[in-house]
């Protein structure tokens, strides 16, 4: 699903560039002669995540109930499923806390508005269980919010499913209550900042890829399709937000690929194009993980060499973007897939 891959692949990148814009004396030196785009990548680079809350979903709807199907299973089997989760994201998320931390004590006599003040063990253990955000630590290291969101989303989705069961016509009652969140959150609590560290916050976008790959299927698609898009522009007619508009766009574009490549009609051909684009897919995570650490050692390096030549400065975010896309093969490999290795047995859920 190579479709996939390119929307996780562009959002990856942009996010790189996002943070290269707006961390270290390479940004500064930058802005000053190129203040335009780098204002564009620090003001709508960091949208980029609602593409990863939208293929988020889509992809745990379709990991978790591909037919609509509610989940019957136990509480003791829904927390293995949690389980998993929480290891395919926090083990390599703690692996990148601690590179960041020890690229932190190497860059600090240079960088000392980049690296924590302090590191206590209260903070350590807060992000290994994906807590920092609820329990109000500073984060270690960039974008740490967006993992444990989105094991809160993840484990919202699962309660959802469950609850489902039992109900009558439960096959469309899932979907059902999975809307009912979505648009909640769409006019209710995306509306507040304050709850930006919990799921409902967020479940706007990430139940808008669920809906979508629930869609694809029907034959009313489009017309269910039309008449998601007009929930979202309603709430956006009253509260404008353009990660909700992005979001929305978003969902639309995936929902076209989807049904192309459901009609035999893939995105991208089999070849080197589409290898690449699978691989750059496959490492996003990696890629979102690892590239903070390289941000820091290539700041500290150019704030030792030359901190006001333009050209050295944008030869440095570019090496650093390059060095990064470099780091994330190797961390996948030696790190993230490893972990994808730590799973719990796959429990047998059968449809209610």
């Amino acid at each position: 699903m190579l479709h996939l891959d390119v929307l996780k692949a562009l959002a990856a990148q942009v996010i790189v560039w996002h943070h290269l814009s707006a961390y270290g004396p390479v940004a500064e030196t930058v802005q000053d002669f190129l203040p335009g785009l780098m204002a564009a990548l620090y003001h709508y680079g960091r949208m980029g995540v609602q593409v990863f809350l939208v293929v988020g979903g889509f992809l745990c709807a379709r990991g978790l109930a591909p037919q609509r199907e509610p989940l019957n299973g136990t509480l003791p089997q829904l927390g293995r499923l949690l389980g998993r989760r929480y290891l395919r994201l926090a083990v390599p998320f703690f692996a990148a806390v601690l590179l960041t931390l020890a690229c932190s004590a190497l860059v600090a006599p240079w960088l000392p508005d980049l690296v924590p003040a302090s590191v206590n063990l209260a903070q350590l253990l807060s992000h290994a269980l994906l807590l920092h955000g609820v329990l109000g630590h500073e984060a270690l290291t960039v974008g740490a919010w967006y993992v444990a969101i989105d094991l809160q989303l993840f484990a919202l989705l699962l309660g959802l499913l469950w609850c489902a069961r039992g109900m009558p016509r439960a096959r469309a009652m899932a979907p059902a209550l999975v809307l009912a969140v979505t648009l909640a959150s769409l006019w209710v609590f995306n509306l507040d900042d304050g709850l930006d560290n919990w799921a409902p916050y967020f479940f706007g976008a990430y139940g808008l890829g669920a809906l979508v790959h629930w869609l694809s299927p029907s034959r009313a698609r489009g017309r269910w399709l039309l008449v998601l898009s007009l929930s979202v522009l309603a709430a956006l007619a009253c509260d404008f937000r353009g990660r909700i508009a992005l979001a929305l766009v978003t969902a639309l574009v995936l929902a076209l690929l989807q049904w192309r490549h459901e009609g035999g009609r893939p995105l991208l051909a089999p070849g080197r194009l589409g290898a690449l684009v699978g691989h750059l897919g496959t490492h996003s995570y990696a890629l979102f993980l690892v590239h903070f650490p390289i941000c820091l050692l290539v700041n500290a390096l150019f704030e030792q060499k030359d901190a006001d030549h333009p050209g050295v400065a944008l030869g440095s975010m570019l090496g650093a973007w390059l060095l990064s896309n470099l780091a994330a093969l190797l961390f996948y490999r030696w790190v993230e897939a490893p972990a994808g290795r730590l799973r719990l047995r796959w429990p047998r859920l059968q449809p209610a």
